[in-house]
């Protein structure tokens, strides 16, 4: 999940585009937008950087394991059927 502060990070910003004169609409521009925010991205399936590290290293170390299974069953089918 995405962190707070930065949804509330967003939804400041976005506020901060309200023209001078509307300011009073300010608090509650903001305070909706951040609803929205959280209700949307939470649909999302996201994932932190940290987890997405995590697996990327977990995948890493796999991809590098069945490499090496299959060259150790490429050289015990070589011991299997000499002559293919």
């Amino acid at each position: 999940m995405i962190d707070a502060s930065i949804i509330d990070d967003l939804a400041n910003k976005m506020s901060q585009i309200i023209p001078p004169e509307l300011k009073k609409l300010h608090q509650d521009f903001e305070d909706q937008a951040r609803r929205i925010l959280k209700s949307q991205l939470s649909q999302l399936d996201l994932v932190t950087r940290d987890e997405f590290d995590v697996q990327a290293k977990v995948l890493q170390k796999t991809r590098a394991k069945l490499e090496s299974l299959e060259l150790q069953v490429l050289e015990l089918e070589k011991l299997v059927n000499p002559k293919s």
